[in-house]
């Protein structure tokens, strides 16, 4: 066993030994900074070099409570809290992290194996906490996942939310559990052979809870805009110690919790003038800290900036980022949906989910705010995180309706094949797995003129829908802000799973079979810009992906109504010595029936 502290120059230390606590806060703004302990004693942290409030306190320990009181009127919680059991408008406390013991020799899986389930702790379970996910721990295991991305954990106000909106980025949300049951879940996951990754939101802090205006300003800077106001200070005056901040707290993640990745939230909202980039900084430092360790960073940036990515473990590089042009192609030919970001798809969908399953990437973006543009050159396919739903994709609907609730269920069959049969890494969202009926709705637990703003924004939003625009205009959307919409989209537990969603488990779960079997052995030698695709009328597709040994993984679909066929020899040349490995609906000799597909391994001829 082990005990791993992560040292940083924020927040809370405790001593060698558990003998006292040094207290650190970075306030350039304050004129006086005092420590208020939980039993109300009161310590002087005078200010030191470049804004540098700091204290030692011989008699506090794990578990003391403190606040820090700022000019003698306003008590903050430590930004760099480990532990906030009320909130953020509450008391920080204390935590040693060396009390935990952790199992040595635990050094998580290589990109290649990754098949990612995303979680929210809140709504995996009845219960909503990492105790009562741990329980469910074997249950993913035997589907075929190897790694479980859990939705931002960062402490925000009230019980429920996405955690998008988190303001003290070190305090794991306290209606999940303790650090220490946090701890407990991961060491649980890596004992069944699961990497956890967690998702982090570093390009803004949420409206309420965040206290950082008030003492250290240089957080912030006007000369950037994101969609949530002034943008994060990476390469302004004091952006040092600001850099200083996320970066440690990816570190954090890593060290002390011993996650096995993280995925950056929306890094395109992330702006940085100067040089290094914190991007490039913060992936060079996470790979310094864990060498020996397979640990994975992944990116959402909405403009396909394929610069970033790089082979696993490359200093200033990241292993993938979210692809939503597979998703986008893949939601329009499955849901005939057209409106609002699909508008950019209803146009040859196939034909562009065609270039995503073979160079990645079918749009990207040059710049912030430019139009997007075909992508130009080939991007890994492993680089890429593909995936059916997401949190995103089905809770910023207006109903947080599920694909079952959009598109028949045979063509949900060939849907999830195309995604676990690919050479891309899967992405599950919970309950995706075995046909979930309950929604996954926008929620929040706002307060007062705060949620009221929650509620007129998203009428205003969905007002310009045409399918929507009824229900918003009469109010009858969800209620974002109510705890019947948190608990409307908890997940049925597995008793009360009917005979049609265990079908849908086991056929994801021999999907993911045949992926570690035939697939995952074969990754490391992809072909990276050798595959091919060719379309078969409207909605049909032939998909060839080649490995550096001469085999060759074939897909052939038809991604809707009536029947397609295939194409002659001399269009591309039949594979030889095929293993056919799954095959959906009606497949003939010289055709393919209504939302059928195909996949078989074999050789191309020399």
């Amino acid at each position: 066993m082990a005990a791993h502290v992560h040292r940083m120059p924020f927040g809370a230390a405790v001593r060698d030994g558990g003998r006292g606590v040094d207290f650190r806060l970075w306030a350039p703004a304050a004129q006086r900074v005092e420590l208020v302990l939980g039993d109300g004693r009161v310590a002087g942290a005078p200010r030191g070099a470049d804004g540098w409030h700091e204290v030692g306190v011989d008699e506090a320990a794990d578990g003391t409570r403190y606040r820090w009181r700022i000019d003698g009127e306003t008590l903050v919680p430590d930004p760099a809290s480990r532990c906030n059991p009320e909130g953020p408008h509450g008391a920080s406390e204390v935590v040693d992290p060396a009390a935990f013991d952790w199992d040595e020799g635990w050094n998580g899986r290589p990109w290649h194996e990754v098949v990612l389930y995303e979680l929210h702790v809140g709504c995996f379970t009845r219960q909503g906490t990492y105790e009562a996910a741990e329980a469910d721990l074997g249950a993913l295991v035997a589907l075929g996942v190897t790694a479980i991305e859990l939705m931002p954990l960062a402490s925000f106000p009230g019980r429920h939310g996405w955690g998008y909106d988190g303001v003290l980025p070190y305090a794991p949300h306290a209606a999940y559990g303790t650090p220490a049951q946090l701890k407990h879940f991961v060491q649980a996951a890596h004992r069944h052979g699961l990497m956890v990754f967690v998702d982090v939101v570093y390009n803004h802090f949420g409206p309420d809870g965040n206290w950082l205006h008030r003492y250290a300003p240089q957080f912030f800077t006007e000369r950037h805009a994101t969609p949530w106001g002034a943008a994060i200070n990476y390469d302004g005056d004091g952006a040092a110690t600001v850099r200083e901040f996320f970066i440690h707290n990816a570190l954090y993640w890593i060290d002390e919790f011993r996650v096995d990745g993280l995925r950056l939230d929306a890094v395109h909202q992330i702006v940085d003038d100067g040089a290094p980039h914190v991007l490039d900084e913060l992936s060079r430092r996470v790979r310094t800290a864990s060498v020996g360790r397979h640990v994975h960073l992944v990116l959402e940036n909405e403009r396909n900036d394929a610069a970033r990515l790089g082979p696993p473990a490359t200093p200033g590089r990241y292993d993938a980022q979210w692809s939503d042009d597979f998703h986008h192609a893949m939601h329009v030919l499955l849901s005939g949906e057209r409106d609002g970001y699909y508008a950019a798809f209803a146009e040859r969908p196939v034909e562009q989910l065609a270039r995503a399953l073979v160079a990645g990437f079918a749009r990207e973006r040059p710049a912030t705010g430019a139009p997007f543009r075909p992508a130009t050159g080939d991007v890994p396919l492993t680089r890429c995180v593909i995936a059916l739903q997401n949190h995103d994709q089905v809770g910023n609907r207006a109903f947080g309706e599920r694909l079952l609730a959009l598109a028949p269920p045979e063509a949900l069959h060939v849907a999830a094949a195309l995604l676990l049969l690919a050479p891309a890494v899967p992405l599950l969202f919970m309950g995706e797995e075995f046909g979930s009926a309950r929604p996954f709705l926008h929620f929040a637990d706002w307060q007062g003129e705060l949620a009221d703003a929650v509620r007129a924004g998203r009428r205003r939003e969905f007002a310009h829908f045409p399918r929507f625009a009824e229900a918003a205009a009469h109010g009858e959307l969800p209620d974002p802000c109510s705890a019947a919409t948190f608990e409307r989209c908890k997940l049925e537990p597995p008793a009360a799973h009917t005979r049609e969603q265990r079908a849908w488990r086991v056929e994801h779960a021999a999907l993911l079979a045949l992926r570690k079997r035939w697939l995952v052995p074969l990754l490391p030698r992809l072909r990276d810009g050798a595959h091919s695709a060719l379309l078969l009328g409207e909605r049909g597709l032939v998909v060839r992906w080649r490995f550096d040994d001469g085999q060759a993984l074939e897909a052939v679909v038809q991604l809707g109504p009536g029947e397609q066929a295939l194409p002659p020899p001399q269009a591309l040349p039949p594979l030889i010595g095929t293993r056919v490995l799954h095959s959906v609906g009606t497949v003939q000799i010289d055709a393919l029936g209504a939302w059928s597909g195909l996949w078989q391994l074999g050789r191309e001829p020399a």
